[in-house]
Formats: C-alpha cells, sequence, structure tokens
C-alpha cells in the first residue's frame, strides 16, 4: 500500500475550499460589507456601479450590466436579443442546465450540436448542419474555464445572420488568442455563484456587450422592464445584483488574475504528475488561456476510482453525469441515446479533481498517489 492511502485517516481533500480563501481576504470583504450596511443602500447601490465598470475593464467590454445571477444573464440576454416564441438557439447539451433552461424559459427551443472529444467544447462543424430558417442565436459554453473554437463560431454566426451569446459562467479571465471571454459575441453572460472563479457570497451575474443600446435594453429588463419607474416598456424580471454582492466582487476582482494563475500552476502540476497513468488529462488548446474553474481528467473506469478517491476521503465530482439533451424534462425535443455520442461518453468518463488556489501541493501529491494507488491495484 502507498504512504498516501496509509494517510487516509488523517488527510481530507476538498474539491473547493472557501473558507480558505475568505479568510486570506478577511479584512477587505468584512470592509466592504461594513460600507453597504453603513449606508443601506442595498439595491443597485453605488458598488454596482463601480463593479460593473471595473468588470467591463477586465474583460475588454465597453459595457457590463450586474443582474442577479448567471440564469438570469442568459435570460436577460435572449431577452434582449429579441429571441422567444417559435425560435431555436443552438448549444451543448455537455453543460449546466442553466444553459438550456434559460433558452426554454424565453419560449424558444434548443437545438444541440455535439463536442469536440478533447476539449469538451462544442464543434463549430457541427453548430453549421445544425441552422435552419428558425435558427436566431448560437450559445458557445466556455466549459471548466476554456473558451470554445470562437472564430469558427463567429464566422458561421456572421455568416447565417445569427446572434452569438458567450456562455462564461465558468471561464471568468479567460483567453481566445488574446481575447477575453465575453468579449467575442454580441453578448457574454457571468456567474458569480459562490464556486466560481470570481464568486460571490450568494447569487449574481453580469452581461457584457460592446452596443449601448443593448446594455440599456438589459439594464431596463433587468428592473421589471421599466424605464422610468412605473413605466413598462418590455416584459422583464426582476434580475439585479444587490449592492451586496458587488461590494465583496470588487475586492475579489483584485485577486482573480493571481488566483488564476495559481489555478494554471497546480493544473500543470497535476497534468505533469499523471503522465503515463491510464487516464487523459485536460487539453488546453494552444490559442487558449485557460483558467481551471475545474480540473476535469477522462478515465474508463470513472465510477470505480471516484468510490476509491471517495473512501480516501478525496473530494471529486462529475460534470455532467446527465447530458441535457437526455434529460426528462426535455424529452419532448425527440433525442434518445446514441444522438450526442461524444456527450453521453463523456458523461460516463469525466471526473473533476480538486483545484482552487489554496490547495496545497501536499494535498496535491495525495489526490496524485492515490490515484496511482487505484491504477496498482486495479492490475
Amino acid at each position: 500500500m502507498s504512504s498516501a492511502v496509509s494517510m487516509k485517516t488523517k488527510t481530507k481533500v476538498p474539491l473547493i475550499d472557501l473558507k480558505r480563501q475568505y479568510n486570506g481576504i478577511k479584512e477587505e470583504i468584512n470592509i466592504a460589507i461594513q460600507d453597504v450596511l453603513e449606508s443601506q443602500a442595498f439595491i443597485l447601490g453605488p458598488q454596482v456601479t463601480e463593479f460593473e465598470g471595473l468588470f467591463a475593464s477586465h474583460c475588454n467590454t465597453k459595457h457590463a450590466v450586474g443582474v442577479s445571477s448567471g440564469t438570469d444573464a442568459l435570460i436577460l440576454a435572449l431577452k434582449s436579443l429579441g429571441v422567444g416564441d417559435g425560435d431555436e438557439v443552438i448549444t451543448t447539451p455537455f453543460t449546466f442546465f442553466a444553459t438550456v433552461e434559460s433558452i426554454c424559459n424565453v419560449g424558444a427551443k434548443p437545438v444541440f450540436a455535439d463536442i469536440d472529444h478533447e476539449t469538451f467544447n462544442i464543434r463549430p462543424d457541427l453548430i453549421e448542419k445544425s441552422i435552419s430558417n428558425k435558427t436566431k442565436a448560437i450559445i458557445p459554453v466556455h466549459l471548466y474555464g476554456q473558451c470554445s473554437d470562437m472564430d469558427q463560431i463567429l464566422e458561421i454566426a456572421k455568416k447565417h445572420d445569427l446572434r452569438v451569446i458567450e456562455d462564461s459562467a465558468q471561464s471568468v479571465g479567460a483567453e481566445y488568442k488574446g481575447r477575453k471571454a465575453g468579449s467575442m459575441g454580441d453578448l457574454g453572460c457571468f456567474s458569480f455563484f459562490p464556486s466560481k472563479n470570481l464568486g460571490g457570497m450568494g447569487d449574481g451575474g453580469m452581461v457584457t456587450c460592446n452596443s449601448k443600446k443593448l446594455e440599456e435594453l438589459i439594464q431596463m429588463l433587468r428592473i421589471h422592464g421599466g424605464k422610468p419607474k412605473n413605466y413598462h416598456a418590455a416584459l422583464g424580471i426582476n434580475g439585479r445584483l444587490d449592492t451586496l454582492q458587488a461590494s465583496i466582487l470588487i475586492k475579489k476582482l483584485g485577486h482573480l488574475d493571481h488566483w488564476c494563475e495559481e489555478r494554471r500552476q497546480k493544473a500543470s502540476y497535476y497534468t505533469e504528475k499523471m503522465k503515463g497513468l491510464d487516464l487523459v488529462t485536460p487539453k488546453v488548446m494552444d490559442f487558449n488561456k485557460h483558467v481551471f474553474h475545474l480540473y476535469v481528467i477522462r478515465v474508463k473506469e470513472r465510477d470505480r476510482l471516484m468510490a476509491h478517491l471517495k473512501t480516501n476521503n478525496i473530494d471529486c465530482a462529475v460534470y455532467y453525469p446527465v447530458p441535457q439533451h437526455l434529460q426528462k424534462c426535455l424529452a419532448d425535443l425527440g433525442y434518445k441515446p446514441g444522438d450526442m455520442p461524444e456527450t453521453e461518453m463523456a458523461a460516463k468518463e469525466t471526473l473533476a479533481l480538486p483545484i482552487f488556489p489554496e490547495l496545497t501541493q501536499k494535498e496535491q501529491d495525495y489526490v496524485i498517489e492515490t490515484v496511482e494507488d487505484f491504477f496498482c491495484t486495479s492490475k
């Protein structure tokens, strides 16, 4: 038995540990929260406007509009582009349900295109094959922290006069050929769910764009479609980013680049140390700057490895066990097993290992040695 496995009663490795992050910036966060409490400006206070400006600068976009969640960011983006009843939106079946849910919640129909075997992102060539006269938009998802192949997607969109919404919920800070996630399509959508690379202390989201018209429309739609108050030009939602979250995110944004670099270093360490094992480590495309929201390996005996890790006090998770085209509530779309073979294979073989900026090398070594032990004992 390896020395790592013999340590299992002493070592517990979490998938993510938000307490460590908070302890490192506690004074900054507490002061920010106290400032809001003193002002009592909880809804669209000055920190929201400040954060929107800082975030737009970080993403290299002209505008950013703070909203209540990543899901609402997608809904508001779709609404702002006029996507609704009878329209189709092409996206990936290998994503969190919110991507698809948002399309359905504006009355449109999701149409799925399968993923690339190596990156798990949507395949551009399959997007074009899925276009019909009802297609209104494309939502590529920058999965796990790596951007989709946006040049091809934007070329297809231009050719067919389609809008592009980047689902950047997992990829804040990521880059594609020097361009930031959320800056390339018509709109970018971000989530500040606590576990994200830039996470709040509750729900929150952002929509980025370079169009003043879209910015103003989303600003109106996030407040019930009212402008001025009590005069409603459109059906919107209650979808504002609250001031407390904005104040926290302002402070965290200052640390984001460092945190993402820490994630890349830890990902490289995993990849180097696990060479030669019967698994596939993440593929980073040469033109991408990955931010490793998740470090996801591919392994044939995924469920057995997952059980082995958890037995040894190592947290791990599957993103995502049920492809979206096979979700029960979407059965009326008519998809069946076998329609998206790469997605269905990924759902059976992928496993996320612990990764976060404060993860120690000792913890990483324990994870690596426990994975090695699994393959040694499985022979």
